[in-house]
């Protein structure tokens, strides 16, 4: 039964949310918590009651996404520091070839967004674009495309970036499975979003590269097998612990105390504190990094890292008034009834608010609090991590001028807005349609 007042309250909270972040400008982080407190005065709660939703839902929520985002901040500004960005694209490029610089710079991007924030990989790796398109005199988006397409893949799709992880977090989905899920989805959406349509458009929009004022020189490149190596740990230790902690593996099979060892080892608190420690020295000290520059970077990085988790946190309260309501119950039992697609559902929720206000970790965090009372108790984590990269999908779709990456990328590359709206905007949409058929399919499979 339909408590249509509750999907009022529900309805009105978005509104509220996107015109006080639309119109009034005001930070998500305070919007949402606005928004939870509406919502749950428009659905009747009492009003200490609201109180203490926030206080759960922003502690359930922080405990894990904040320990991971700081740590993957951290491990990736040493990396962009070392110069281990441009060391991996720059061996790519020589090893593929002028012709296959395409795929070369996807795959480049697909890597280094993992443990570096996608604005900053891109500003580091941009000279390189540059100078392939001076050397081939063909259309700079040629190289720009495959590499956006990677860059933005992996910072939406695959941990320990914050979008998915905050995602993961309150869905409750195992980061083992959202990784491994990432990477499968993952791969056919950058060679469709990447080379195969830079390959289209760089033939109907030929651009030059800018002049250039470098920002970082190196006196020597760390090692790119050091570096891949590195990425590698914590990606290798999370993934490792969510299988062999997995129905593949019968009871019995692995010694009980060896897999209690493995689940904290390859936790991603664990994993990521080994990979710190590792890119700390090896990247930093053995290079001859003062000790005092590698703290100076790695709290300063800090700063980007708590505006996302303070944003997760208030996705996390919004999520707790859902349930406290009663709201999510009572839709979850309606789409069953109706044999509505959860995961459709999530996608839509996704790409409205993406497509309304532009930010796509909003657009993730959002979708994911109004889905998160909706599932099923029997939900497998499979079915989870499947959730969390349909979610990321729609939230990476049609980037458009109330996003900040589209300024982003049509400053660096020097075209205007009509030449960013067909190249950019139709490379994300690209790249969520594909990630979301491919989820679909995977559905289907698993």
């Amino acid at each position: 039964m339909i408590d249509f007042s509750l999907i009022t309250a529900v309805i009105l909270g978005i509104a509220i949310l996107l015109f006080l972040i639309l119109r009034l400008k005001i930070p998500a982080f305070i919007a949402l918590l606005i928004v939870s407190i509406a919502v749950g005065v428009f659905s009747g709660m009492n009003p200490i009651n609201i109180i203490n939703t926030i206080k759960e839902g922003m502690g359930n929520t922080l405990g894990f996404v904040a320990t991971v985002v700081g740590l993957g901040a951290m491990f990736g500004v040493i990396l962009e520091h070392s110069g281990g960005a441009e060391a991996l694209a720059n061996y790519l490029l020589l090893k593929f070839g002028e012709k296959n610089a395409s795929w070369a710079l996807m795959i480049t991007g697909f890597f280094i967004a993992i443990p570096v924030f996608f604005d900053v990989a891109f500003i580091i790796l941009v000279p390189l674009i540059y100078s392939l398109q001076r050397k081939t005199k063909k259309s700079l988006l040629l190289y720009a495309i495959p590499l956006l397409a990677g860059l933005a893949i992996t910072h939406s799709f695959i941990p320990p970036t914050p979008g998915p992880v905050a995602v993961a977090d309150i869905l409750k989905a195992d980061l083992g499975w959202v990784i491994l899920f990432g990477f499968i989805v993952g791969i056919p959406s950058a060679i469709i979003s990447g080379p195969l349509f830079a390959k289209y458009i760089s033939k109907k929009i030929f651009v030059e590269a800018p002049v250039i004022n470098k920002k970082h020189q190196y006196k020597k490149y760390p090692a790119v097998g050091l570096i891949l190596a590195i990425i590698g740990i914590p990606i290798v230790l999370i993934v490792s612990n969510t299988v062999l902690n997995s129905p593949l593996f019968e009871e019995g099979t692995i010694p009980v105390q060896v897999k209690n060892w493995l689940q904290m080892i390859g936790h991603p608190f664990s994993a990521l504190i080994i990979a710190n420690l590792i890119a700390w020295y090896l990247l930093g000290i053995r290079r001859g990094y003062h000790k005092e520059t590698l703290l100076k970077i790695t709290t300063k990085s800090m700063e980007a890292a708590g505006i996302i988790i303070l944003l997760t946190g208030a996705g996390g309260v919004f999520k707790q008034i859902l349930i406290n309501t009663g709201t999510g119950a009572m839709l979850a039992n309606y789409f069953a009834d109706k044999g509505f697609s959860i995961l459709v559902f999530a996608f839509l929720a996704a790409v409205i608010v993406r497509v309304l206000q532009g930010s796509a970790t909003v657009a993730m965090i959002t979708a994911a609090g109004i889905t998160a009372p909706l599932l099923a108790v029997d939900i497998t984590e499979i079915d989870k991590a499947l959730l969390v990269i349909s979610i990321a999908s729609g939230a990476s779709i049609m980037s458009h001028v109330n996003d900040s990456g589209f300024w982003l990328v049509s400053k660096y590359l020097g075209i205007n807005e009509k030449q960013t709206f067909k190249s950019w905007s139709v490379m994300t949409t690209l790249l969520s349609v594909v990630g979301f058929t491919t989820v679909m399919i995977l559905s289907f499979i698993f």
